[in-house]
């Protein structure tokens, strides 16, 4: 019966894992949707850094 007791809490926290795990991917894929339809204007999106761009030219000889 010991057996029996431990495969019953081993599959409980299996499934206590597994929704877990699904509901951390539904907020992170809720989060993309909503940055992608929020403004795309906006300068956050557009660079990580907080560096600016600068233009590049061809290396000279």
């Amino acid at each position: 019966m010991y057996e029996y007791e431990l495969q019953q809490m081993r599959a409980s926290d299996l499934i206590r894992r597994a929704d877990h795990a699904r509901l951390v991917r539904e907020a992170a894929r809720a989060r993309r949707t909503a940055r992608h339809e929020g403004g795309g204007d906006s300068a956050e999106h557009e660079s990580h850094s907080r560096r600016f761009r600068r233009l590049r030219s061809a290396r000279t000889a």
